[in-house]
C-alpha cells in the first residue's frame, strides 16, 4: 500500500486532471495575462515530478528539454496541449514506481543532487508537489472561468480513493 502522502499526491493529480476535462487543443494555448497557459501548467507539473521522481530518484533522464521549455523564471511559452498531456502522461507513469517505494523512513531522508544533499527532504518535496497541483488546479479554474466555461468542478471531488489512514 502506498503511503499516505503518495496517495493524496494521487488524488491531487485526479483533481487536476478532473479540472481540465474538456479543454479544446486551442483553449489549452490561451494565456491570459499575467497567468501562464493551461499547456503550460500541465507540462509545468509534469517537469517538477520528472525532476523529482524520475531524474533524481530513479537517475533517468525523461524529458530532459521539458525544464527549459515550461520551468518557473524561463521566457512563457504556450505548448500544445495534446504534447504537454502525453509527456504527463508518461512522466507520471514513470514516477509512480518509484513512489510506491516510499516509506516513512525514506521520507525523511534527504536526496543527494549533484553531490549534495538537498535542503528539502524527500517528504517536505512530495508536500511540494501536492501543493503545487492544487495551486495549478486553482489556476487552471481562474483561467477557465475567464475563457468563459461553465459547469466546472465545484468542490474537491470523490474522496474515495484518498481516504484518511494513519501512516
Amino acid at each position: 500500500m502506498p503511503h499516505p502522502l503518495v496517495t493524496q499526491l494521487r488524488f491531487a493529480r485526479s483533481e487536476f486532471v478532473r479540472c481540465l476535462h474538456g479543454v479544446s487543443a486551442e483553449e489549452g494555448i490561451i494565456r491570459l495575462m499575467p497567468m501562464n497557459c493551461i499547456s503550460w501548467m500541465v507540462g509545468h507539473l509534469a517537469s517538477q515530478e520528472n525532476f523529482y521522481w524520475v531524474w533524481m530518484g530513479q537517475g533517468v533522464k525523461l524529458a530532459p528539454e521539458l525544464a527549459e521549455l515550461v520551468a518557473f523564471g524561463q521566457p512563457a511559452t504556450t505548448p500544445p496541449l495534446a504534447d504537454m498531456w502525453t509527456v504527463w502522461r508518461e512522466i507520471t507513469a514513470a514516477a509512480d514506481p518509484y513512489l510506491d517505494t516510499l516509506t516513512s523512513g525514506i521520507l525523511q531522508t534527504h536526496p543527494l543532487w549533484r553531490g549534495e544533499p538537498r535542503t528539502e527532504s524527500i517528504g517536505t518535496m512530495l508536500q511540494r508537489n501536492i501543493y503545487h497541483y492544487w495551486f495549478h488546479t486553482g489556476e487552471a479554474h481562474a483561467v477557465r472561468q475567464q475563457l468563459g466555461h461553465t459547469d466546472l468542478p465545484q468542490f474537491v471531488g470523490e474522496m474515495e480513493t484518498a481516504v484518511y489512514r494513519p501512516e
